[in-house]
């Protein structure tokens, strides 16, 4: 790894000092990332979290190995969001995991008290080989099977089928995605032996 002078990731003494849960070997976390409740988040090996990510981890916040979260991310609710090995996710993409409800029915924010509002919470689970475009909203409630891709500025209400891709709003599905990646994911691994 780089020295700090030269870098703008957190070294690996700084990444200590940042109380995370866990974390394993070669995580890169941008020095203008924020994570809130560091001691509910876990991440793995080979994980780089680019600039202005804010990750804002309820109950559990879970990042696999192989993982890119491209800058202005933001990863945010009271419940679980688990985010699969080689998974990629572009600037600007939201996920929720928790959300306030908008019908008219009752207050929202979190500056008021719980018994007015009708907050949703639940988790949100990308399996492994998930792919988001830029500017999509992922939000709580749902699975995105293994090999999904999402399309940029996707707002994604309900669990996608594995090897798919998807685009929109509505979220369509669009066309199947090879699965050439299985193939290359073990021939990579055997590398790492």
């Amino acid at each position: 790894m780089m020295e700090n002078s030269k870098t703008s990731f957190y070294s690996r003494e700084e990444l200590a000092a940042l109380g995370l849960k866990s974390y394993g070997k070669n995580v890169l976390i941008s020095r203008y990332c924020r994570i809130y409740n560091p001691q509910n988040v876990v991440i793995g090996d080979n994980v780089r979290i680019d600039d202005f990510t804010i990750i804002s981890a309820g109950k559990s916040v879970i990042i696999g190995n192989y993982v890119h979260i491209a800058c202005y991310v933001s990863i945010i609710g009271s419940e679980l969001i688990k985010i699969s090995d080689f998974c990629g996710l572009s600037g600007r993409v939201s996920i929720y995991s928790s959300s306030d409800d908008y019908s008219g029915n009752f207050l929202s924010n979190p500056m008021v008290p719980e018994i007015y509002t009708n907050v949703k919470s639940a988790p949100v689970i990308l399996e492994n080989h998930v792919i988001v475009g830029c500017a999509s909203v992922i939000l709580p409630g749902l699975v995105i099977k293994e090999g999904a891709a999402i399309g940029a500025l996707s707002l994604v209400q309900s669990s996608c089928e594995p090897n798919m891709i998807y685009s929109g709003n509505p979220l369509k599905r669009i066309i199947p995605r090879s699965e050439r990646y299985k193939d290359l994911e073990k021939e990579f691994l055997s590398t790492k032996k």
